[in-house]
């Protein structure tokens, strides 16, 4: 017997034993000498560590010895692949006279499944290569049943032609969520949208249908091929649902028709789930050209604060939805679980990516270093997601691992335990319980502090009575009261904003936060020595940014960037000029420190460097966009810092 369970439990080295006695006899006994012989080469604790702790491959390696005996020899089981290996390996596969699609992507699946399971479980691929290789081998299923279902049916229907470019189309899959960031897990399903660049007709000589139809039809063939259900299994479970209209919607749609979707119907989460959204098919230029119109329904171009409602609404659900459906023991969608470190980086992609170009990565660790690179999350706080995320993961590979089956719950029974608690590295189920609380603990302590109700302002404003402050009953006693000096003149100037073209024509999201911003600060310059002067300066930047209201969420968000904003504009009318011309400066007053600290050239010259190493080298109008921030902004700094009494008037022009 060539299988060594020294390291093993005594149960699990049971179960090993009897899985492998199993493999040899459902083999051949030419391929059972062989199998015996290729697991005796192997390092040892190898093989029984897989069979014990993961029945799907015991039951693989025993229906399929010459699957397994296959890769004991070829050596890949003990290496990493390269990228490309996968599209390689399966259009081999494919190239076998006679071969069925179908069964051919059920065999490879299950191949490169037990050789993921077993690199993930023995510890020979980090959590990385692990949803690597896992993504890797969904974007070729994708990639071959896709070219070889449009084949198929450019034969009936002859090749879609664009309308206006009279080039041939080739649908583009967008993969969504984990699949888009190539961090997918081993026993999970794939969220993707279909799209195709231009309406027109398919060139066949007996009949011609509408691309859309055409397309239609390729969508429905890669989702068999992909989904179904055989005596061989599935390759990967499909989930159309994230498409515009959800599964009342076209299975399908052209560029433009995405496009005017989310610009005129897209929702604040259909933002969050595109983040990571990324084409895996079609021609590369192509398939930019989606993503570059979708660009700015996902990334809006200025810090927008306007977004927070949105996710604290979300974020809100994830916690009802832990406890309404009882998921403490899940860890994936569990308190201190992988969806809320993956809900902590995408909330600053969402208000900072517009602006912060490092931030639109699809990656969540690479997200999460370039929020501690931008200030966004303390370098520690970012050591303890990343820590706590690669243990949830490889918790997660290790529930999926044992049967393949799409579950993040943790196991209730003991053997299952005992299993996960070996993959794992502890040596007992008690010790393994331990560390990941630890770890779901500090997530979950990290997720509550993210955009928490501000609920001691909150408490502040319900005491306060803002009646004829603003909105139909507004009257110069009340300004008075507040310590307006000409009451009047400051009413008519609310009196103008509120009748203003700008106010009048807005939708109800951007009218409701006016009129929650507008008390606000009426109060704040009433903490200021000249109110009505304070609030004559900033009333043009509240007009400037009116028809974009996340300025106004930012200020509400934050009181004191708000005062800070009331003060200086106060003090002086050039800085209240700039403000109401780059409305994007507001940015500038959430970090006091910096705001009324001068930079010398050494720093100037190294946030500079910074701010273009995140731009593309060819896109000039980015570049200049980002010289004209730095510029204005920096003079801001100076300003501010001049009026605080920070730096010497013979500093000011040297600065």
């Amino acid at each position: 017997m060539s299988i060594v369970t020294d390291h093993l439990p005594d149960t699990l080295a049971q179960q090993a034993i009897v899985a492998w006695e199993h493999v040899i006899e459902r083999a051949s006994p030419a391929q059972a000498q062989a199998l015996e012989d290729a697991a005796a080469g192997l390092p040892p604790g190898q093989l029984a560590t897989v069979l014990a702790c993961s029945p799907f491959a015991a039951d693989l390696s025993r229906r399929k010895p010459a699957m397994l005996l296959d890769l004991l020899t070829d050596g890949s089981l003990q290496q990493s692949l390269a990228e490309d290996a996968f599209c390689q390996q399966l259009r081999a596969a494919l190239a076998i006279p006679d071969v069925e699609l179908g069964p051919a992507l059920r065999r490879f699946r299950q191949r490169h499944m037990l050789r993921i399971v077993w690199r993930d479980f023995c510890r020979l691929a980090d959590t990385l290569e692990t949803v690597r290789d896992t993504s890797l081998l969904a974007e070729a299923c994708i990639d071959i049943a896709l070219t070889h279902t449009q084949v198929a049916l450019e034969q009936r229907f002859g090749r879609p032609i664009g309308r206006i470019s009279g080039q041939p189309q080739r649908l583009i899959v967008l993969a969504m969520g984990k699949l888009g960031a190539r961090e997918l897990n081993v026993s999970s399903d794939i969220d993707l949208i279909f799209a195709f660049p231009e309406a027109g007709y398919t060139d066949g000589e007996k009949r011609q249908i509408s691309n859309e139809e055409f397309f239609t039809k390729v969508g429905q063939g890669l989702i068999t091929a992909l989904d179904q259900l055989t005596p061989e299994g599935f390759v990967f479970r499909v989930d159309m649902r994230l498409r515009p209209y959800g599964e009342s919607g076209a299975l399908v749609h052209n560029f433009n028709a995405l496009e005017e979707y989310y610009q005129d119907q897209g929702r604040d989460w259909e933002r969050y789930a595109l983040i990571k959204a990324r084409p895996v098919s079609g021609e590369p230029q192509v398939a930019e050209q989606l993503m570059q119109s979708l660009q700015p329904f996902i990334y809006r171009r200025y810090v927008d604060f306007g977004v927070i409602e949105s996710l604290r609404g979300m974020k809100h659900m994830i916690s009802a939805e832990v406890r309404r459906r009882g998921l403490q023991d899940n860890v994936k969608l569990g308190h201190g679980g992988i969806r809320e470190v993956e809900f902590i980086a995408q909330c600053f992609q969402l208000i900072r990516g517009g602006r912060d170009l490092g931030l639109q990565q699809r990656e969540l660790l690479a997200v999460l270093e370039e929020c501690v690179v931008l200030g966004c999350l303390p370098r520690d706080v970012v050591d303890e997601l990343r820590a706590a995320y690669l243990f949830l993961r490889d918790s997660e590979h290790a529930i999926q691992g044992y049967q393949d089956k799409q579950t993040q719950e943790l196991p209730v029974d003991a053997i299952p335990q005992q299993a996960m608690a070996q993959v794992m590295g502890f040596d007992s189920w008690s010790a393994y319980r331990e560390v990941l609380d630890g770890h779901r603990q500090r997530v979950s302590h990290h997720f509550s502090e993210l955009i928490a109700p501000p609920e001691e302002e909150q408490a502040a404003e319900e005491t306060l009575d803002n009646s004829g402050l603003w909105g139909d009953d507004m009257d110069a006693e009340a300004l008075s009261e507040l310590g307006y000096a000409d009451a009047e003149q400051s009413l008519r100037l609310l009196q103008d904003l509120r009748g203003s073209t700008r106010v009048v024509s807005l939708q109800a999201e951007g009218r409701e936060r006016l009129d929650q911003f507008m008390p606000l600060l009426l109060r704040a310059c009433s903490e200021v020595e000249q109110p009505d002067l304070s609030l004559q300066r900033v009333l043009p930047l509240v007009i400037s940014v009116v028809r974009r209201s996340a300025y106004l969420v930012l200020l509400m968000e934050n009181p004191p960037a708000l005062a800070e904003l009331v003060s200086l504009c106060w003090a002086s009318p050039w800085i209240a000029e700039q403000m109401s011309r780059h409305p994007a400066l507001l940015d500038e007053f959430l970090d006091r420190a910096s705001l009324y600290t001068a930079p010398d050239k050494q720093v100037l010259q190294r946030e500079l460097a910074q701010e273009v190493a995140r731009l593309a080298t060819d896109d000039l109008e980015a570049q200049m966009d980002a010289l004209r921030y730095f510029k204005a902004s920096q003079v801001l700094r100076v300003a501010a810092s001049e009026i605080a009494g920070r730096l010497p008037l013979m500093k000011v022009s040297d600065n």
